[in-house]
């Protein structure tokens, strides 16, 4: 069973990245991941040049939006530029013809009804024109995160199953976060399809801390403290292009495809 697998790499030029690892996908951002400013693009050729240029190598490219973004949160100030940077970063990765768009789940405010931030995301995808698949990610820390629990994750999915263009939403399953947010991985795939009904992309990755630490800390295959068949099982039975946003640069990329491969 081939699976495909690549890395999250630098925006500069994500074609000599893919290359280098030998990938057949690769994910990057486009502009700055902590920053309102919008997308830009790095690559020399610019939006056209890089969609061609992806084309004719056969590489498959998906764009992370901003970490900054939360279309959950009952703030304004926070709520309103967060879906407008959505929308632009939608429409930046439609212009690459990027295979999907990631976001996180985002988070409420500590006295807030988590029901608000199921709305929330309703509404942010009424008012988002999707051109491309949009995978939101479970995340790993935080009390008040939208998609850490799996009962949480329920409640996103049943707020937004009504809402129009919820058909381009799709799920990203992140490994590191799954077992530090305390969610076994032993039933993952399970438990998350039983949600959504579809894992569209898996970031692979091994955790620097324990089960249920809430520590977004990623590390690099058999270095950190998810059991290594459980990992590759969770990769297996999920199906879906994994990427590995683990430390490093080719080298220890190609090292990590490689162990995963083998255990596959």
């Amino acid at each position: 069973m081939s699976i495909p697998i690549g890395a999250h790499v630098d925006q500069t030029d994500p074609i000599a990245e893919a290359k280098a690892r030998r990938a057949p996908l690769v994910q990057f951002f486009l502009g700055d991941p902590q920053g309102y400013k919008g997308p830009e693009f790095r690559y020399a050729g610019g939006a056209e040049g890089l969609r061609a240029d992806a084309e004719a190598e056969g590489i498959d490219l998906y764009v992370h939006a901003p970490y900054i973004v939360n279309v959950a949160t009952t703030n304004n100030r926070i709520r309103i530029p967060s879906r407008k940077l959505l929308q632009q970063h939608v429409d930046a990765a439609a212009s690459i013809g990027a295979k999907g768009l990631i976001v996180h789940g985002g988070h409420v405010n500590k006295t807030d009804d988590p029901a608000k931030g199921y709305d929330n995301w309703r509404k942010a995808i009424e008012a988002t024109d999707l051109k491309l698949p949009l995978l939101i990610e479970n995340t790993a820390g935080g009390e008040n995160a939208m998609t850490r629990y799996l009962e949480r994750i329920s409640g996103v999915w049943e707020a937004m199953s009504s809402a129009e263009g919820f058909d381009q939403v799709g799920f990203c399953l992140d490994t590191c976060h799954a077992h530090a947010g305390g969610n076994p991985l032993e039933t993952i795939v399970d438990d998350v399809r039983a949600i959504t009904g579809r894992i569209d992309l898996v970031h692979c990755n091994d955790s620097r801390d324990e089960f249920d630490s809430g520590a977004d800390r990623h590390a690099n295959f058999g270095a950190g403290r998810i059991d290594p068949d459980l990992l590759a099982s969770v990769v297996r039975d999920a199906g879906a292009p994994v990427v590995c946003e683990t430390p490093g640069g080719p080298e220890e990329h190609l090292a990590d495809f490689g162990w995963l491969r083998e255990r596959l």
